[in-house]
This record gives C-alpha cells, structure tokens and sequence, in this order.
C-alpha cells in the first residue's frame, strides 16, 4: 500500500475535523501530498468520520486520476489538485462547512483581520473568492473552484503561505499548510476568527483592523526567520 505514513497523517488529521467542531456529517475532507511522487491521499467521498479507515484512503495524482484505492476520493479532489499544483509550497488541504466561516462566504465577505487571535496566523484579511456562477458549475465546479481561488490570490498579489485560506462564496473555507495537520489547525483558527469577527461586527460597525504595525508584530513573532514563540520539547 503506498504512502502508510502520509495515509496515517491524514487519517488523523480527518478524525480531528469533527473532534474540533469543524464538521457535521460527512461535510469536509482532509488531504496531503507526497511532493516527489506527485501523488496526494484523500478522503473517500461521503464515508463517516467513525467509519473511515487509513486504507479507506485514496491515492490520487495532480490530474485526479486514482492511483489507489478501492473508493472514489472526495468530490473536491480536483479543487485539491489544482491548488497543489499551483501553490508548490503546500503540503496539506483541509475543506469544511463550519458555520462561522460559511456565514462569511455565504455573505460574499472577506473574514477581517480585527483581532491578534487573527494576526497570529493569518497575515491579512482571509479573502472570500466570489461565488462560481453556473456556467463554470456545468463545465466543471471543482476544478473551477480551486482556479477561482488561485486567480484571486493572483491578482490580489496575497501570499498563500501567509494567508493560507480562502472563502469561496456561498460555500465555504478552505485552508492548507505545510502538511495536513497545519492545514486542520488553520480551519479551526478561521472558524474562530470568523465568530470574533462576526460578534465584533454586532457590536460596532467602526474601522476594526488591527493596526498594521500590530499585524505585523503578531504575525512575524510565529512565522518567518525572526520567530520566538514557542519551544522544543525535550524527548
């Protein structure tokens, strides 16, 4: 069987979905991609968390052809695909429908950076890509959801390693990291951005962003050669 060390890591990273919150029913998937090969391992589509299995999981390459497995991967495969091929320096993708951040998409609203809790991982505002309209839905949804977010980022010139996630209107988030558990980790940092940001909102409707010199610092004090937080343990 290939991949039984990427299968494990994504095996737990799905199970963490809905121990998180993050998941009802059946709704999201994680993958991780083997980089030398070309080959990502997915979820198989519509199987419960409870009963899902490492050997469940399908091996997949950058066109979404199956390369093992005795089930068809997740429907977002090719959304999946399509951003490992054109983020070269993700690992991991994890898609959800938690409620807060979909709240955001289902408005067609950016999640703003208005908090540290925010800045800490996400180096900006989390964009939200507009809705895919029916015509691309007909010629191939998936595959022109992960275009829609790659075009965005694009043109928006954002760096998918400092603001690893996008809203996709009227559907839902979808983040990714270095490997899958990161890319777990950031759904749940979105979802509880998205609910700071949303009870902000209630409670004013002034300017909210952090100052950038307060983005910066929180952001750079995780991420990049200058930062302290956190430490090895000993073994």
């Amino acid at each position: 069987m290939l991949f039984e060390e990427l299968r494990q890591e994504v095996y737990q990273a799905n199970l963490t979905l809905p121990e998180l919150g993050l998941v009802s029913f059946t709704w999201g998937n994680v993958s991780a991609i083997d980089r030398e090969s070309g080959l990502f391992v997915i979820k198989p589509s519509g199987i419960s968390y409870q009963d899902l299995r490492p050997e469940y999981l399908v091996v997949v390459d950058l066109q979404g052809r199956v390369a093992e497995g005795n089930f068809q991967p997740s429907m977002d495969t090719a959304t999946h695909a399509y951003l490992y091929s054109h983020f070269p320096d993700i690992g991991g993708i994890a898609h959800t429908h938690s409620p807060w951040a979909v709240a955001f998409a289902s408005a067609g609203l950016a999640v703003p950076a208005i908090s540290t809790t925010h800045a800490d991982t996400f180096y900006g505002d989390v964009p939200c890509v507009p809705a895919i309209e029916n015509a691309d839905m007909v010629a191939d949804y998936e595959l022109q959801t992960g275009q829609a977010i790659v075009e965005y980022f694009s043109a928006h010139n954002l760096d998918p390693t400092a603001i690893p996630a996008a809203l996709v209107g009227q559907h839902g988030p979808f983040t990714w990291g270095a490997k899958a558990e990161e890319a777990v980790y950031n759904a749940k940092v979105l979802e509880t951005a998205a609910e700071i940001a949303h009870h902000s909102l209630q409670l004013t409707h002034g300017p909210l962003n952090v100052p950038q010199s307060l983005l910066n610092k929180h952001y750079q004090r995780k991420h990049g050669p200058n930062a302290y937080y956190g430490q090895e343990l000993e073994s």
